[in-house]
């Protein structure tokens, strides 16, 4: 990888996770709602397994670096 593409990719990166951060509760509103979300509460304990929303994570991710790596 040469180092223009490298530092084009940070940016991006660095960018993403800022506006991830700031606008978090408008982006991430839908993060363990989706159906196939397990969600788990007790007295005592709660347990959390984003299935789908990880699932839809992998595919958004999946399509960005297809794209980026594309020849």
């Amino acid at each position: 990888m040469d180092t223009a593409k490298l530092l084009i990719t940070a940016g991006l990166v660095t960018t993403a996770l800022g506006l991830t951060i700031k606008y978090a509760p408008c982006l991430l509103n839908w993060f363990g709602k989706l159906p196939g979300d397990i969600n788990i509460q007790n007295a005592n304990s709660r347990v959390f397994i984003p299935i789908m929303s990880m699932i839809v994570v992998s595919a958004l991710l999946t399509l960005l670096a297809n794209f980026w790596f594309r020849k």
